[in-house]
């Protein structure tokens, strides 16, 4: 089964309905229905909570937030592991460190695709399959 790792600015787009925001509903809607799985880095959780706070307030966030776990979006854990293959990835692909947690979850499996709105996530292509939204 497909497994879909979203990570923030792709969950920021759906949100503020952004570019790209009706392809990343169209994912959540299929995890919904069975059709396949949506991960989240706890990395990336926290950047959404970031921007979301910033932008809303802490009510706002709340209700993302909920909101976003009411799909069963599955947040995985940033454990000491994932942290140094992170890490490696990061600089290994010239990659922001938040991102390389995404390619990381990808790497998991040929079944895994990271979906982002970051461009600079290119380098990764090799290593994982890459979903890439819109640019704005």
């Amino acid at each position: 089964m497909v497994t879909y790792a979203l990570d923030s600015s792709a969950v920021i787009r759906y949100l503020d309905d952004e570019s790209g925001s009706a392809r990343v509903a169209e994912i959540i809607k299929g995890h919904l229905g069975g059709r396949w799985y949506c991960i989240v880095s706890a990395i990336h959780w926290g950047e959404i909570a970031g921007v979301v706070y910033k932008a809303h307030g802490r009510m706002g966030l709340d209700l993302a937030m909920n909101r976003l776990l009411a799909f069963g979006l599955e947040v995985v854990p940033a454990t000491a592991e994932r942290a140094l293959r992170a890490g490696l990835i990061k600089v290994d692909r010239k990659i922001p460190y938040a991102d390389a947690f995404g390619v990381e979850l990808a790497a998991q499996s040929s079944d895994y695709v990271f979906v982002t709105a970051d461009f600079d996530v290119k380098p990764a292509t090799k290593n994982v399959k890459i979903e890439f939204l819109p640019k704005k």
